[in-house]
């Protein structure tokens, strides 16, 4: 077969891993392993670019350690359970298991062709009974060690769809399934303590020597560890009980230019006024109407309502402050109330111009004045110059203002230095359906009690309705009805389901032991933990990881994880995107309407009449320059057209580089690519268009591109197979070969996989062009074929079995490169006449130098330079050039 046929090829190949047990993972104390995990995906139904791009950037690792002998843990899942599923139950009328296993078939299905080196017998759903069983377990576990506890906390709360939404599902401040408008309310909430670790979790970042420094920068401002004062403010007129205000803030060096002080609308003094006062209940009412997280409340209107209460400045009595309930503070933070100083945060400047509050400047650049119509705000490492410091007109930086600030108020017995930080407990209570159900029992005798293991998995009912709004859990009497595990009476069982966070922060070590009757076995923990290469996307750099790294922890104390395994992943890589070209034209209100890329021409798609009348159009437009066919085809390549419906074109806006979107129709279905060209060229195209953290864009010519160059990959193996005979060059060959295995090698180890596809681009020209004999062409591309088996796994099968390779090439040991070919015999020195480069000659590496002169001397360029004189100078760089002034 000459001609490259994927459809072929690939199946074929598929099949022979599958009957050999390729990718099955043994666990074998002989070998070295090595563990690859790739973020498992969310089963939309639908595989896309992204995915192609993820899991081969995993598979090369995977396919390129199995080779190099290391027993590799290669698995796959699914991140099953979630609202989208409730979501198409309420839409569709399907049940939620029902929607998500057929979408996971469905994407096994897509991804397969890909020839992945997955241990499908691995595979797994969080939405398994099998899975959350375990999950549950393990919340049993926790809550015998402390990890997990009840409180009242506030949600987003749709009164519409009666459920607690997550932040993300939170739109404009409306539900974003009712576009109800979401309240703050007061709930019940299961937790757990993750903010327990907050030092911990900040300290170890510094030993993750193989993560990505963005990603660890935002972990330590999420955990964010701050220095600041605690102290209280003294209240006048204010409700029995109340008569101080504490504060905690990381600024005391602007203490002396407070201007209100400002508490939550869930601060206990709030409470109390709403429950006494119309106005002022309305007013927390309408602030509970925001959203919970702190960018909506950044970004939303500062409102403020003056209680009428004042408190008494700490270092002077006759220095008053108005107290406001404002919308912008939460009372998870800190104590819920804060002071404001206007002159220096860009808030309370907004806030007190709105309320017409002093502004009054602590501080000022060194040297100017500050700006009266905007906050002034340096960085903290910048010096200003105090001047109402408690140092006087001194300049300092922030950070030591601060300290300064603090030791002054501890010695005036004003408060306190404490140490806080910004990471919250986990509220993972979620009131829906589809997800894992929280094991504990609510008993009037007990209270609430764990589930009894034996009893375990609480699974999910099957018969539920999404006919009304709310948690069908809550209407289910004979799921939600039960007898305590303890007493025996009668009892219900809690509700509430668990945030999927939870479910993803621990399938790294549920894959070393899948089928296992506890959530790990020991003995596959401690041979396959940790996960060695982690991969996936950058929006997951915070929750994700930062869960998963507690989740690890409470694992260890739990007694389900080695020690070692605190922090579960040693090294992590974040891709980029693909991306894709948007079109779009408009309608007659200048709407966009968008494009598949399918529905878009090129000049070329157009017939011979049209093309003509385009040519003529470019004519006619001032293409008609002496560059004029050049600058014509150029723009006509560039052109894009689409059909209107009465069979005229019209031209096609694009937007470059953007994020493939449904909505923006700029998506390329991986399973078309596929079989139009095969999943080696899709591999090849994603893997060699841009380094991997950077976003690539697809495009149809790199494609096309990819799939002609393995197209003479293969044509090459099938003359080399045909060869026979001696040649001449076979040492160069070899050489370049070397350079190629070691070259391509460092560019895997290093996530540098177009870089080794540059290597290959060249190696594949070098044999090509070589004329060497029969039996070096034979072994330079079976070496060939093993450096590309990561990225082109079926292809190189085929070339290896066509030259007689032993066994499969995904059994074959990496290649070594030489290090004696790797040393350059000769040197390559340009010749300069007169500063200006004219020639080049290779000479012995220690050549010594009156040599190099003689034979740069007898050179041509340089004899037809000099015409029968003699040169002025003549300098020889040893290594480097031979520069010739006549």
């Amino acid at each position: 077969m000459s001609r490259f046929e994927p459809r072929e090829i690939e199946p074929k190949w598929q099949a022979a891993w599958d009957k050999a047990g390729t990718f099955t993972a043994t666990r074998d104390p002989a070998k070295e392993k090595y563990y690859v995990l790739e973020m498992f995906p969310y089963p939309s139904g639908r595989i896309h670019m992204g995915h192609v791009r993820n899991y081969t950037m995993g598979d090369v690792v995977a396919r390129y350690k199995s080779s190099c002998g290391f027993s590799v843990l290669h698995p796959m899942g699914w991140d099953a359970f979630g609202m989208p599923a409730e979501n198409a139950a309420m839409e569709k009328g399907v049940h939620p298991g029902d929607w998500t296993y057929k979408n996971i078939a469905d994407m096994r299905d897509q991804m397969k062709p890909l020839g992945l080196s997955i241990d499908w017998s691995r595979e797994l759903a969080t939405c398994d009974p099998e899975y959350y069983g375990q999950q549950q377990a393990m919340f049993i576990d926790m809550m015998d060690k402390g990890l997990v506890y009840r409180k009242n906390a506030v949600v987003n709360w749709d009164p519409v769809d009666m459920t607690v939404l997550a932040n993300e599902q939170v739109e404009d401040g409306r539900g974003w399934r009712s576009g109800a408008l979401v309240e703050r309310r007061e709930l019940t909430q299961w937790f757990f303590k993750i903010s327990e670790f907050s030092e911990e979790l900040l300290s170890a970042l510094d030993g993750l020597d193989d993560w990505p420094e963005k990603v660890k920068l935002m972990q330590r401002n999420w955990i964010g560890k701050s220095r600041g004062l605690q102290f209280a403010f003294s209240t006048v007129d204010a409700p029995d009980g109340h008569d101080r205000i504490e504060v905690y803030t990381t600024r005391p060096d602007t203490l002396m230019g407070a201007s209100f002080v400002g508490i939550s609308p869930d601060h206990p003094l709030a409470k109390h006024l709403e429950a006494h006062d119309e106005k002022i209940a309305a007013f927390t009412a309408e602030c509970r109407r925001g959203g919970t997280t702190e960018e909506a409340i950044e970004t939303a209107e500062k409102l403020g309502y003056d209680t009428g209460i004042r408190v008494r400045h700490p270092f002077d009595n006759a220095w008053e402050l108005p107290v406001y309930i404002a919308n912008f503070i939460l009372m998870d933070y800190g104590t819920g109330a804060v002071f404001g100083c206007p002159a220096h945060d860009q808030r309370d400047f907004e806030f007190a111009t709105k309320y017409a509050l002093p502004i009054t400047p602590v501080f000022e650049p060194e040297n100017a004045g500050i700006d009266p119509t905007e906050a002034y705000v340096p960085l903290k490492s910048e010096k200003v110059r105090y001047v109402r410091g408690f140092a006087g007109d001194s300049l300092q930086t922030g950070e030591d203002a601060v300290n300064a600030a603090i030791d002054f108020c501890e010695s005036q017995g004003v408060g306190h230095g404490v140490t806080k930080f910004r990471l919250r407990d986990w509220g993972l209570s979620r009131q829906r359906y589809w997800g894992c159900p929280i094991p504990v029992i609510h008993c009037e005798s007990c209270g609430v009690v764990p589930e009894a293991k034996e009893n375990l998995p609480v699974e999910l009912p099957k018969d539920v309705t999404f006919d009304k709004p709310g948690n069908p859990l809550d209407r289910h009497p004979t799921w939600r009805n039960c007898t305590c595990p303890q007493c025996g009476a009668d009892a219900r069982r809690e509700t509430d389901t668990m945030d999927t966070f939870v479910d993803s922060s621990w399938y790294y070590a549920r894959f070393t032991a899948p089928r296992a009757t506890t959530p790990t076995s020991a003995e596959d923990v401690e041979y396959w933990m940790n996960v060695d290469q982690y991969i996936g996307g950058i929006e997951h750099a915070i929750l994700h990881l930062l869960y998963s790294r507690f989740f690890a922890r409470a694992m260890q104390i739990t007694g389900h994880l080695p020690k070692k395994a605190i922090e579960p992943f040693n090294a992590l890589f974040t891709q980029g995107m693909v991306t894709h070209e948007i079109y779009l034209t408009r309608d007659e209100n200048g709407r966009p309407v968008y494009h598949l890329p399918e529905d878009v021409l090129t000049f070329s798609d157009l017939d011979g009449q049209r093309r003509a009348i385009l040519k003529s159009e470019a004519k006619e437009q001032g293409l008609s320059s002496e560059n004029f066919q050049l600058n014509m085809q150029v723009a006509l390549d560039n052109l894009k057209k689409v059909t209107n419906a009465d069979g005229a074109f019209s031209d096609v806006e694009i937007i470059p580089s953007a994020k493939m979107s449904k909505s923006k129709k700029n998506v390329v279905d991986p399973v078309n690519i596929i079989s139009a060209y095969g999943a080696d060229t899709a591999r090849w195209f994603v893997l060699s268009d841009s380094p991997p953290e950077r976003d690539v864009e697809w495009t149809a010519s790199g494609a096309e591109a990819a799939y002609k160059h393995l197209g003479r990959v293969w044509r090459m193996a099938n003359d080399i197979a045909a060869q026979s005979g001696a040649g001449e060059g076979d040492e160069d060959l070899l050489r370049a070969l070397h350079k190629a295995i070691h070259n391509v090698t460092m560019g895997i180890e290093s996530f540098g996989f177009n870089t080794s596809i540059a290597q290959l681009y060249g190696l594949a020209n070098t044999i090509q062009k070589s004329k060497a004999g029969a039996d070096a062409r034979r072994h330079a591309m079976l070496m060939m074929a093993q450096l590309m088996s990561p990225m082109t796994p079926h292809l190189s099968e085929e070339i290896w079995a066509l030259l007689g390779g032993e066994g499969l090439i995904a059994d074959a040991p990496w290649p070594k490169a030489d290090p004696a070919m790797l040393v350059e015999d000769t040197v390559t020195l340009p010749i300069q006449i007169n500063g200006k480069r004219k020639a080049e000659i290779s000479v012995p590496k220690d050549m010594p130098k009156e040599e190099v002169e003689k034979l740069a001397l007898a050179h041509d360029a340089v004899v037809k330079a000099l015409n029968g004189g003699a040169p002025k100078k003549l300098i020889v760089v040893p290594g480097r050039i031979i520069n010739v002034v006549i």
